[in-house]
């Protein structure tokens, strides 16, 4: 097939995130299938216009800001000459709203919709603007071919009146090879870790909040924060007030390597976010022998296996959180227990997998289109 997706950023974006990997890693896989795809995505300082990235033909137009103007311009323009068979729309933040001007197989990817949770990461205008995008979703793309990431996505959109045959579930997944995929010796001392970006509405002031009071039966307890965002400050701020700014260390961005060094020694990993289209770094954990707890909000729960591979809490429920972490800390059968079971989780999940599933979707949507 000759594939055209259309993203608002790359897998080089230092702006990227989950969506991006999950993009990137699936259809870099796809093109070594022997499918021609071709990236069209937002421009970024310092990046060429055009390059191969992992087989992945990159186009790079427009400013990220006004990005989703420049989509059907570039289309009709230019890649509508270009005799793809296929257009796959990833739909990440604002829609493009391709169903309104392409005339081709299209199949759309969604993670999750903001909803109302937009709310808490932007001003009530530019909140309103995105949860009002979102909604258009519900008449553009109602007949559109989608893959989703996870069981809780494909409910929302169930919810908001899809009919399930239009729907694939294509998950995302890990590079095996890059983990572990065994248990290496914890720190001697309790260590909980969050891994991802650090944004409002990932609500890591809850960890804080929670890992204060665990503070009080571990006094010698560590949390590290893996990973950067616009809320940093603010938790630097919050855990000087809670007394705690000697055990919380900051790493910002960590590389491959370290991301699974530290990964592998600590006790817990723990996701706080108030909802996600699925939870990568929840697996990227237990693919280090590391288990979770996580929020119990959508796409999370999807990505862990409560009582094998983590735990889950009531989202907001410090209370909860703070008991979940002490009963792991303070029970080694318990904490044994999940570490084989986060392997044993995390090996079920591969990129290839992932990648052979939107292949056949795109076969799928084909076939519909002809129909």
């Amino acid at each position: 097939m000759k594939i055209l997706v259309i993203n608002w950023q790359c897998i080089k974006n230092p702006l990227g995130g989950g969506a991006e990997v999950h993009l990137h890693e699936i259809f870099k896989r796809v093109a070594a299938l022997g499918h021609e795809v071709t990236l069209f995505c937002c421009e970024v300082e310092g990046l060429p216009k055009e390059e191969i990235i992992d087989g992945l033909r990159t186009i790079r137009h427009g400013s990220r800001s006004l990005f989703n103007f420049h989509v059907p311009l570039m289309y009709w323009k230019r890649f509508s000459h270009e005799n793809f068979d296929i257009i796959v729309d990833d739909i990440n933040k604002i829609p493009f709203y391709t169903p309104l001007f392409v005339r081709k197989p299209l199949l759309a990817i969604s993670h999750h919709f903001f909803g109302k949770s937009i709310y808490r990461e932007a001003n009530f205008i530019a909140g309103t603007y995105v949860y009002l995008c979102e909604k258009l979703i519900d008449f553009i793309y109602k007949k559109t071919p989608f893959a989703v990431v996870s069981q809780s996505t494909l409910e929302e959109f169930l919810e908001r009146g899809f009919d399930s045959s239009h729907f694939s579930i294509v998950p995302n997944a890990i590079h095996q090879a890059e983990y572990p995929m065994e248990i290496d010796q914890k720190e001697e001392f309790p260590v909980i870790s969050y891994f991802g970006r650090l944004k409002k509405y990932k609500s890591v002031d809850h960890l804080f909040y929670a890992f204060a009071r665990v503070k009080e039966k571990f006094p010698d307890a560590m949390l590290h924060i893996l990973g950067r965002g616009d809320f940093r400050p603010f938790l630097e701020e919050l855990s000087i007030k809670l007394g705690i700014e000697r055990s919380v260390v900051f790493f910002g961005f960590v590389s491959d390597e370290d991301k699974v060094r530290l990964l592998s020694k600590v006790h817990c990993m723990v996701n706080t976010s108030m909802k996600e289209g699925w939870g990568i770094t929840n697996i990227e954990a237990n693919a280090c022998g590391t288990p979770v707890i996580s929020a119990n909000v959508p796409g999370l729960r999807d990505s862990v296996n409560e009582g094998q591979s983590g735990l889950l809490y009531k989202y907001g429920d410090i209370n909860d959180l703070t008991d979940k972490l002490l009963s792991l800390l303070s029970n080694k059968d318990l904490q044994n227990h999940l570490n084989h079971g986060s392997i044993e989780w995390a090996s079920q999940f591969s990129w290839q997998t992932s990648a052979e599933l939107m292949v056949k979707t795109m076969e799928k949507a084909l076939m519909s289109y002809e129909l």
